[in-house]
């Protein structure tokens, strides 16, 4: 399955919870900024959910596009924040909460690329069903 999510890609990641003190215990929560982009990102991905989750292994390939300035070339390496590993934990997050698999510890295979883009800019995403050995591949 190949998606496109058109959007302007989210910098604030899942990493960027926030903690308070509650009757001195720390208690977590997600800031604004947060809920905000998880939710963009749900609707967009909402019109391409399978009609059943994905069973079984899962690889997951995976364009971070985003727009560029004048300071960059397009298609040049995004080298700043934020990192793959905390963009894709949010992706993946949203997209067990949509309904695309069951748990995103189903994804034993990833692809990331994150780079400045002039339009369109968005997520690039293919999810592929792997066969349960290795060797098949």
């Amino acid at each position: 399955m190949k998606i496109f999510l058109l959007l302007d890609p989210p910098t604030i990641t899942a990493q960027q919870n926030k903690v308070t003190l509650v009757n001195n215990k720390p208690v977590f929560y997600k800031p604004e900024k947060l809920k905000k982009a998880r939710r963009t990102i749900i609707k967009h991905l909402k019109p391409f959910k399978p009609k059943e989750p994905m069973q079984g292994p899962i690889r997951l390939d995976v364009i971070w596009r985003f727009p560029r300035g004048k300071r960059h070339k397009h298609q040049e390496w995004r080298v700043t924040r934020p990192d793959t590993d905390n963009l894709e934990k949010m992706l993946k997050d949203c997209m067990t909460e949509v309904g695309f698999w069951n748990d995103d510890a189903q994804v034993v295979v990833e692809h990331v690329e994150k780079l400045w883009s002039d339009d369109p800019t968005g997520i690039s995403i293919e999810i592929n069903v792997l066969s349960k050995l290795k060797e098949e591949l």
